[in-house]
């Protein structure tokens, strides 16, 4: 039988979406080899990944060029599907063709449009894309996949979907994230990036839901109120629809102190968990949150909002939580681990053993036994 799997944002790279769809693209391949009977698996390329993916046994790939949100996405990826004849197609993300009618599986990472409208994609149009398309594909999916329990709540509130239609199946933490047993390995990156002392770590993209601004307020009072000895380094790419974040170091004058690393490469992404003193995670909403996982594997203490699914995925016992709509709050918890070293210590412990039970390993067995799952009910209907 036939699996056709959106491939659009594939990429091992180090970005969410693309590293969620790449782990699981190259798993489910190796475990579909290994089948008595393989089924033929359909990859659905834009240019850059069809050209660069070398196609395994009982793979196919197919050139689409359809971008998400695109008029191509609802013509020419629709037309591609259709003329694969798949069995089963798996979105790993929630763009699908909203005319495409074949039985299908979709993974709904998150619903933060829904929360957080967010400043690039304003227009009326946009809004009415987005509903139409999270809408349609949830309600004519065979089944919804979905990466923690809390956005299975907000998939059963917001859009009313039944919840025996939705698996939970947790992402995976790269093996590449660990522990570093000599701290000198990571002295390059640090003097890269003018890292001098002790220093707090925030890792991700910089949006609005992400808090940055909070955080930085919360640093300064950390600085300038608790005299504590720290940097704060913010990794990810400037993005000028968020000014607010580097307009808040200029406003509490913490330009010496808050570096900036535009985006990192994953080698040195390592370096800085494994350095940084403390991991913050001042997120306001996330669909799971991989980065205070990836910390904890590398051995460093969490603090982290109690918002949304980042207490179910981090776990009560191994971060320390704050309200990351309250300023004084944020500042406060980190204080608190800042100046506990025994804290620190329990919650390196157990940050190193709960987040290596994360495996993209398990989620790509669950998922490709969901799909096998969906295939045998659509040849038996």
């Amino acid at each position: 039988m036939k699996i056709g799997i959106d491939c659009r944002i594939f990429s091992p790279r180090f970005t969410g979406l693309g590293r969620y769809t790449s782990e699981l693209v190259n798993r489910i391949v190796k475990l579909n080899n290994e089948l008595v009977y393989p089924h033929t698996i359909v990859l659905f390329f834009n240019t850059a990944e069809y050209q660069t993916y070398k196609t395994p046994k009982n793979v196919e790939k197919v050139l689409v060029n359809a971008k998400h949100y695109s008029i191509k996405e609802q013509t020419v990826f629709l037309y591609k599907l259709y003329k694969a004849h798949l069995d089963l197609a798996f979105f790993p993300h929630f763009n699908a063709p909203i005319f495409y009618r074949r039985p299908y599986v979709v993974t709904i990472h998150d619903l933060t449009l829904s929360f957080f409208h967010g400043r690039k994609m304003t227009k009326w149009y946009h809004r009415l894309a987005y509903n139409l398309t999270i809408k349609n594909v949830t309600k004519k999916a065979e089944k919804i996949l979905t990466i923690s329990k809390n956005t299975k709540q907000d998939l059963i509130k917001i859009l009313n979907i039944d919840p025996e239609k939705i698996e939970v199946i947790y992402n995976g933490v790269s093996p590449i994230f660990r522990l570093i047993d000599n701290p000198n390995v990571s002295a390059k990156t640090l003097k890269k990036y003018k890292i001098k002392q002790q220093f707090l770590l925030y890792a991700g993209v910089w949006r609005s839901h992400k808090n940055l601004a909070r955080l930085i307020e919360a640093f300064s009072i950390l600085k300038k109120e608790k005299n504590l000895n720290l940097q704060l380094v913010i990794t990810g790419k400037p993005d000028p629809y968020y000014p607010e974040v580097r307009n808040t170091v200029k406003k509490f004058d913490l330009q010496d102190d808050v570096i900036f690393t535009g985006l990192v490469d994953e080698e040195e992404l390592l370096h800085l968990y494994n350095a940084a003193h403390i991991f913050v995670f001042p997120s306001l909403y996330e669909g799971f949150g991989l980065p205070p996982l990836e910390a904890m594997r590398c051995g460093t203490p969490v603090v982290a909002s109690n918002t949304s699914s980042i207490p179910e995925i981090c776990g009560k016992e191994n971060a320390v939580f704050f309200n990351p709509y309250n300023i004084k709050d944020i500042a406060e918890k980190i204080e608190l681990v800042y100046k506990d070293p025994d804290l620190q210590a329990k919650l390196v412990t157990n940050g190193i053993q709960y987040s290596s039970g994360f495996s993209w390993g398990r989620t790509a067995k669950k998922t490709f036994y969901i799909l096998q799952r969906c295939l045998n009910r659509s040849k038996n209907s």
